[in-house]
């Protein structure tokens, strides 16, 4: 039921949002490096590697630049109309033709860069078994000022790699051992609506049995 759900809502939705596809790819056409789409490598259903699709928001070569993986506020890789792709998230918009081709699906985990993959400790490969990953999830709903904590942070990468990652294992974890269709409709709501109110703990209201994150301890420790 998932998959022709995704197939079918993917299909309308690329209709229904042709009128803002066409306009934005022309834009980046014409602008920054003249490219289109993002392209890049990364671990999805049964731990195998597929591309994921986006509109391009940054640099093509900016994973090797300094910076490396984190993108961060104001961060001089982002192209011009990047920033506003990114924080309206139109810039997701391409991966509908990811679902549509079955490498992804609107709810899962959210699939990771190969190099990040190395970070995570092994039982993440577990998630991923059987599950493909998701536009949305448990993990990007409760780090989705991921950003932020990073900005703050004393060390960004002993953050990431030490305190947001096992958090996010352990979200996933969860999803993949309760998820339930109609628990997918509702993180797709629960997504919409903390985009319009990012400070809402409507999550928590709704999945009252999900794993606690205490967030406000994050960045607060120098190796």
């Amino acid at each position: 039921m998932k998959r022709l759900f995704d197939f079918i809502v993917a299909l309308i939705l690329l209709i229904i949002l042709s009128p803002i596809l066409l306009p934005v790819a022309i834009a980046l056409r014409f602008s920054g490096e003249n490219k289109i789409f993002y392209r890049q490598e990364r671990i999805g259903l049964d731990n195998k590697v597929f591309t994921i699709t986006k509109f391009a928001t940054m640099l093509e070569d900016s994973p090797n630049m300094e910076g490396g993986i984190y993108t961060l506020k104001d961060d001089p890789r982002i192209l011009p109309m990047g920033g506003f792709l990114r924080k309206s998230k139109i810039n997701e918009i391409p991966q509908l033709l990811d679902i549509l081709f079955g490498k992804m699906s609107f709810v899962g985990p959210r699939p990771q860069m190969l190099k990040v993959q190395s970070w995570y400790p092994e039982e993440y490969e577990d998630v991923f078994v059987g599950l493909r990953p998701g536009i949305t999830g448990i993990g990007s709903i409760v780090f989705r000022d991921e950003v932020t904590i990073l900005l703050n942070a004393v060390d960004y990468d002993y953050c990431y790699k030490n305190e947001i990652i096992p958090a996010k294992t352990k979200l996933e974890l969860w999803y993949k051992d309760n998820r339930s269709f109609w628990g997918d409709i509702a993180l797709m709501f629960i997504t919409s609506w903390v985009v319009i109110f990012p400070d809402s703990d409507v999550l928590n209201s709704v999945f009252s049995e999900i794993p606690r994150i205490d967030k406000n301890t994050f960045g607060k420790i120098r190796p």
